[in-house]
């Protein structure tokens, strides 16, 4: 059975099925009663539970909607108007979102986003946001984290690089923003993050007295997916805070592999979209990625000239550059003079 057959299943078959205003109805889907209230929606579990489920089956008029795990197994039914939207909320927990199927609309921090299948979304706790109702057929997943259970998790990632384990533990640390991260698999990894999260739905339905580490690996499993195969984009307050760790993090990468280093190996290193890594770098150094690449290339050069026995092409060659002429020329125009002259002037 596919996750799109289990969340299927879950929402609309079982029974019973409450009665739009049963307190459970409205604790899934809670319609906007009010502009300026904000919701805090606490973790609904006993204690030795960590993770939970909530699914939302659209199909374009009501949303049928159920949690796992539950005492009894239940669905509910919420019938909306066109661009009807749920109570602005916060968690005391984090939640992760993952489209299904068709799209989901968010206002996250007073941002408008769309997220296409496949695409998920981790809000961090204090992050005010609420759903819109779409009339238009769509299957959503909404796991619900514990604070203990995402320490545990990231515990666990420390093989990830520094950058997405520090990016991830961020969630935890800086409480004063408001903070998401939003993921991008790779189709590869789109099709494990299915089977993942199906196999989380079906052991929560079980929920015996293993099921809380079945779900903790899964839950590992899931994020090293998200560290490793995924692009994603930051919320504007993280991406403030953090632009400066990142760059650090960058360029310390990109002065190891000068030579060879392509934007396609940082897409494929640190996850973030190509245009992101010109837009940074030129934020804080002033110049363009394909600048202050050929800027490390040609001091290691000039490096290079002056302390080794190395020719003039194999310096070329050894910063990254197979067309001798190219190299002669951009050389001469960053330090006025041929590698030769400063080969003479650094003897």
């Amino acid at each position: 059975m596919s996750l799109i057959d289990v969340c299927r299943k879950i929402t609309q078959d079982e029974k019973p099925c409450l009665a739009e205003n049963h307190p459970m109805g409205t604790r899934l889907v809670c319609p906007e009663y009010s502009k300026s209230v904000k919701e805090v929606k606490t973790f609904p579990l006993v204690e030795q539970q960590s993770v939970f489920a909530l699914c939302w089956n659209t199909d374009g008029k009501q949303v049928h909607s159920t949690m796992v795990p539950a005492p009894h197994r239940f669905c509910c039914s919420y019938s909306f108007g066109e661009g009807e939207k749920t109570q602005l909320h916060t968690h005391d927990y984090l939640e992760l979102g993952y489209v299904v199927k068709g799209e989901f609309r968010q206002k996250i921090s007073g941002k408008d986003i769309v997220f296409r299948k496949g695409e998920l979304c981790l809000i961090d706790k204090n992050c005010v946001h609420q759903d819109y109702l779409q009339n238009k057929e769509s299957v959503i997943l909404f796991l619900g984290l514990s604070n203990n259970m995402f320490t545990e998790v990231m515990n666990e990632n420390v093989s990830t690089e520094k950058v997405i384990s520090f990016l991830q533990s961020a969630l935890l640390k800086q409480k004063n923003l408001q903070q998401y991260i939003r993921f991008k698999p790779s189709p590869e990894t789109e099709a494990a993050l299915e089977k993942a999260f199906e196999q989380l739905v079906e052991e929560l339905l079980v929920n015996d007295t293993g099921s809380t580490f079945i779900c903790k690996g899964l839950m590992v499993r899931i994020f090293g997916l998200l560290s490793t195969g995924c692009e994603f984009s930051l919320s504007r307050e993280l991406r403030q805070e953090m632009s400066w760790i990142i760059y650090e993090e960058i360029t310390e990468y990109i002065a190891h592999h000068y030579a060879t280093v392509t934007i396609r190996e940082l897409v494929e290193n640190f996850h973030f979209q190509e245009d992101y890594f010109n837009r940074l770098i030129r934020s804080k150094a002033g110049i363009s990625y394909s600048e202050y690449v050929q800027r490390i290339r040609l001091e290691k050069a000039e490096a290079l000239l002056r302390t080794s026995s190395m020719t003039v092409d194999e310096v070329a060659e050894a910063v990254g550059y197979q067309n001798k002429g190219y190299f002669y020329k951009i050389f001469k125009k960053e330090f006025g003079m041929t590698p030769r002259q400063m080969r003479v002037n650094g003897l």
